[in-house]
């Protein structure tokens, strides 16, 4: 009797092949479990880190600068000729010639321009012959008291003195009235010679307000001047000064002017005066400066900037405006310690430059100061100084 055995196939796995698969499919799958899990507690770990580091502020650091004993100070400011004379007619007529026209250079008595004066001609023949008649008047006065202090003195009884006194009487009577003839002449005299109108000084005729055949009336300075001339060759600058920097400037201090029409280009300006006084509506004081202006390039009653370079009585820090800091507590700036730590110091302005400010008290030439500080610091708090603007990247991000 034949045995017969039946045998499992080659291609089924045995048991102990079974066992040991499913030990390594297990042993993937743990380290697969654990190398993820580590995964995520090292990105946690780097993530709270990088939080916590966000948590430190990042700020810009700079050095306050020393001044250097001058201060610039601009203001705006306003020139004039350094003379100006308008010139009115003083004697009424028409105008007969004008010589001179805006623009034209002058010497102290040149002719301006003519007036045709007929009726102060008129009335300058009247009182000529009045004046004619007031001496005739005089003389033949004169003559008759002089006869009857002779009849007088030659024989008392037939003259009385009552006579001789009523015509001496009569001939101071008749002299006064020559002598106010003679005034009048001269007077209408003077008024004829401000027929020919004339340049004061030396200068130019900025203005002509008149033109030939114009009707030209007597003006005491209430109307239109028929000219107007002006000593440019200096020109007086007018600046307001605040109430605080008045005492820096005095007499014979130089300031630089810069006028819109040159650019680029200076002039030497001189104080002259001040007004010595507080104006109550701008708090301000007037100063006068001097600008020498040989070649005319600088015009009257045009604008111009004035820049003062004023001492300081002690060197002050200057440091960007936007490190300033107003609160409750005051003026103050934040500071790093030597431990990187924020430090507040109490400041005090000395002068304010726009995007600078100098500083009179409160830094020492050694601090670093914090520039634009973010909101929310106190003293002691740990800050990272930024070599870089640019913000720091997360961890997520880097390559």
């Amino acid at each position: 009797m034949s045995e017969h055995i039946t045998s499992l196939p080659e291609s089924t796995p045995s048991p102990r092949r079974l066992r040991l698969a499913a030990l390594i499919g297990a042993v993937v799958f743990g380290a697969v479990v654990v190398i993820g899990v580590a995964v995520r507690i090292s990105d946690a770990r780097s993530l709270h880190q990088w939080t916590d580091e966000q948590a430190i502020p990042t700020v810009v650091v700079t050095t306050p600068e020393a001044g250097n004993g001058k201060s610039p100070l601009e203001l705006p400011a306003q020139m004039d000729a350094y003379t100006n004379a308008p010139i009115y007619a003083r004697t009424s007529g028409y105008l007969k010639t004008w010589n001179k026209d805006i623009g034209a250079a002058v010497k102290a008595g040149d002719v301006l321009g003519e007036i045709d004066t007929p009726d102060l001609d008129q009335q300058l023949l009247q009182a000529q012959a009045d004046l004619a008649s007031a001496k005739a008047n005089s003389a033949l006065a004169a003559t008759t008291a002089k006869r009857w202090q002779v009849l007088h003195q030659t024989d008392p009884d037939s003259v009385s003195q009552q006579s001789v006194d009523q015509y001496n009487g009569d001939y101071a009577a008749k002299q006064a009235q020559a002598n106010a003839a003679q005034a009048n002449v001269d007077r209408l005299k003077a008024l004829k010679s401000y027929a020919r109108i004339v340049a004061p000084f030396d200068g130019r005729v900025t203005a002509r307000n008149t033109d030939v055949g114009a009707l030209v009336t007597a003006d005491s300075g209430g109307g239109t001047p028929l000219f107007q001339v002006s000593d440019t060759s200096k020109l007086r600058v007018y600046v307001r000064v605040p109430q605080v920097y008045a005492p820096s400037i005095h007499r014979g201090d130089e300031a630089t002017l810069t006028v819109p029409e040159y650019p680029g280009k200076t002039f030497t300006a001189k104080v002259e005066a001040d007004a010595r006084s507080i104006s109550p509506t701008s708090g301000t004081t007037l100063v006068q400066l001097l600008v020498d202006n040989p070649d005319g390039k600088l015009l009257p009653s045009s604008y111009a900037s004035i820049t003062f370079n004023l001492a300081s009585a002690a060197l002050g820090m200057r440091v960007p405006a936007e490190a300033l800091i107003f609160d409750d507590k005051g003026l103050r700036v934040a500071t790093l310690d030597a431990n990187d730590q924020v430090k507040f110091k109490a400041v005090t302005i000395r002068r304010d430059y726009g995007k600078s400010v100098e500083l009179g008290s409160g830094l020492e030439p050694g601090d670093r100061v914090i520039s634009n500080p973010p909101d929310g610091l106190v003293d002691g708090d740990p800050v990272r100084i930024a070599k870089n603007p640019q913000p720091a990247a997360k961890p997520h991000e880097k390559a």
